[in-house]
């Protein structure tokens, strides 16, 4: 079994800043594409950033001058920093991971239980 376990959501000051990590644990040959993607109430889920094997990043256009996505493939952990936050950001935030469990497989898409962010004063 493959899990995705979240951390570092909370609560935070608009203009804060805020880090979040995720950590994928279990049989894992490889992992393609990690991210971050993100759903507030009343809306569907969307992309907020995502970094390939190799490094290779793509943000949604209103993060990608505020948010930095990182990697370390030897700890298969990503980790997303948030600055100059604000109420819109507000969401859960969920990590994914498109791996493959052994060698030969399909890649496989994988989400995490999702951390809350709520930006507010």
């Amino acid at each position: 079994q493959v899990q995705l376990v979240e951390s570092g959501g909370g609560l935070v000051q608009p203009g804060g800043s805020l880090a979040l990590s995720c950590a994928a644990s279990g049989r894992i040959f490889s992992i393609n594409a990690m991210g971050w993607y993100r759903q507030a109430p009343g809306k569907e889920r969307e992309l907020v950033a995502r970094i390939s094997s190799g490094g290779t990043t793509n943000y949604a256009d209103s993060m990608k001058d505020r948010f930095t996505i990182s990697r370390d493939n030897a700890k298969n952990t990503v980790c997303l920093q948030m600055n100059s936050l604000k109420p819109e950001d507000t969401a859960v935030y969920y990590c994914n991971a498109v791996l493959l469990r052994i060698l030969g497989a399909l890649p496989t898409s994988y989400w995490g239980q999702g951390t809350q962010v709520t930006v507010s004063s």
